[in-house]
């Protein structure tokens, strides 16, 4: 049984008998019923939430069902409205549904029954309008495994978290398949005749992101010309994919943290209270609890979204997902090329199993899609597969033959460097800095040059020295 609660209604009347019986009989059903005795309580009770449906009586103190009609259908148009007339005359119901009514019924009625099944159309309708304005991916339900041993725990999870409402958290490298993931879940749930409303939180500056999030009023900032649904309320009964959730800054992490907690929230500009029921699923290939250690994400927030954390594996740890998941998406591929049939040959099958798809399945799509390009035929070959058009094939690395010495092929070694020797060695401690650090000596000529003139000027020195000693040593004897 669905957990969806049901709608919200708004009876407006000046009779308070008739006002009761209407309520009760909807309240019933299981409706989340308000009332209002006049047009001008009408407006206030819309300004401050927001409805499924309006049922309203056409004649009325202060404001009249008419003007309540022109206002409802001015300011929110996804509103679908009832009105009940005692006259039951054609011309007013006429001009009422010319305004934007969706039906009428006349007083009295003549069962609750009748009121109920009206009621259920509105709210049918309501929901189909929602559906029309979501702007949906590929018609076809992408698989999530072909049966790979590594994704078996992941889709074993999926499926019992499905059957619940618990928020679910996808955590993975980017390109790994969370948002098919994400519709997964949705498919498998009670939600499933529902929306599927997915946002990416990287692809938006902040007020765009809030705006798209949360919807904003008329006037509510430059351009915004009419009040506009966000994306959360569209997805009212449905499921809410929320994608790189770790992209979010600061002050949208409150906010999102405050609807998670309360199903309620304001659009950009506005005081009206807007409910949203809707079963969240959050993604991310940043690491969440190393940003809340940076203090760059809100630790309360990430305890909300990791209800039922899930962990993609890399394509590369799928080995056998790979093959299944390329023909798949050449059917895509083909289709958005208008070549029908593509198909791999046996040897490009071992050159995607071989590779590291870094990139994970957006990668495998693009390589795909680049060799189909490629390709003359329907038959994608190994010289289409990961080759960038304009950069050289990588030659293969096999070993060189053994060349005769002497020929060209045979390797040089490299000369050796030789460095001047001193004559001998200079007087003195030696330098400690050398002894230490080993030091080569200077590799310009002009400093070998230098350092050979020290050494033979040190050794003429000496010479001289003992030359000297020798002839005055017999005059020092003959004294």
């Amino acid at each position: 049984m669905s957990t969806t609660p049901a709608a919200s209604v708004l009876v407006v009347d000046d009779e308070e008998g008739v006002r009761s019986f209407l309520a009760e009989a909807l309240e019933l059903s299981g409706y989340d019923v308000a009332e209002a005795e006049d047009g001008q309580a009408a407006l206030e009770a819309l300004s401050r939430r927001s409805f499924h449906v309006l049922i309203t009586d056409l004649t009325m103190p202060r404001v009249d069902g008419m003007t309540l009609l022109r206002r409802v259908r001015a300011d929110q148009p996804e509103l679908e409205i009832i009105v009940l007339t005692a006259h039951g005359t054609i011309e007013t119901a006429v001009a009422a549904i010319k305004l934007g009514a969706f039906d009428f019924l006349q007083k009295p009625l003549e069962s609750p029954g009748e009121l109920r099944r009206l009621v259920a159309r509105a709210v049918e309708r309501r929901r189909l309008r929602a559906l029309q304005e979501i702007t949906r991916g590929d018609a076809g339900e992408p698989t999530l495994s072909y049966g790979d041993p590594a994704m078996q725990p992941v889709v074993r999870a999926l499926e019992k978290v499905a059957r619940t409402d618990a928020t679910v958290l996808l955590i993975g490298e980017s390109g790994t398949g969370k948002e098919v993931a994400a519709q997964a879940v949705h498919r498998w749930s009670a939600r499933a005749s529902g929306p599927f409303v997915a946002i990416n939180c990287a692809a938006l500056s902040e007020s765009l992101l809030e705006s798209e999030l949360f919807g904003h009023e008329k006037g509510a900032f430059t351009g915004a010309q009419a009040r506009r649904r966000g994306r959360l309320e569209l997805a009212d009964g449905g499921t809410f994919f929320l994608d790189e959730v770790g992209e979010l800054k600061p002050g949208l992490q409150a906010k999102l943290l405050r609807v998670l907690q309360e199903r309620r929230f304001e659009r950009v500009g506005g005081n009206q209270t807007v409910s949203a029921d809707v079963r969240w699923v959050a993604a991310t290939n940043r690491d969440l609890e190393a940003m809340i250690a940076r203090g760059e994400f809100r630790q309360d927030l990430y305890h909300r979204l990791a209800v039922f954390p899930v962990h993609l594996p890399p394509l590369r740890e799928r080995p056998a997902d790979i093959l299944p998941l390329a023909r798949a998406l050449l059917v895509r591929v083909g289709a958005q090329l208008g070549r029908a049939g593509l198909e791999l040959a046996p040897e490009a099958h071992e050159l995607l199993l071989r590779a590291p798809w870094s990139g994970n399945i957006r990668e495998l799509a693009n390589t795909l899609e680049r060799a189909a390009i490629l390709s003359d035929d329907r038959v994608l070959r190994a010289e289409h597969i990961l080759v960038t058009p304009g950069r050289p094939r990588p030659l293969a690395r096999t070993p060189s033959p053994a060349a005769a010495p002497g020929s060209r092929l045979s390797p040089r070694p490299p000369p050796r460097r030789r460095w001047p020797r001193p004559s001998a060695r200079p007087s003195g401690p030696r330098s400690t800095t050398s002894a230490a650090t080993g030091a080569r000596p200077p590799s310009t000529s002009a400093s070998a040059c230098a350092r050979c003139t020290r050494s033979s000027s040190a050794t003429a020195s000496r010479e001289r020295i003992v030359r000297d000693e020798g002839a005055a040593a017999p005059r020092a004897r003959r004294v």
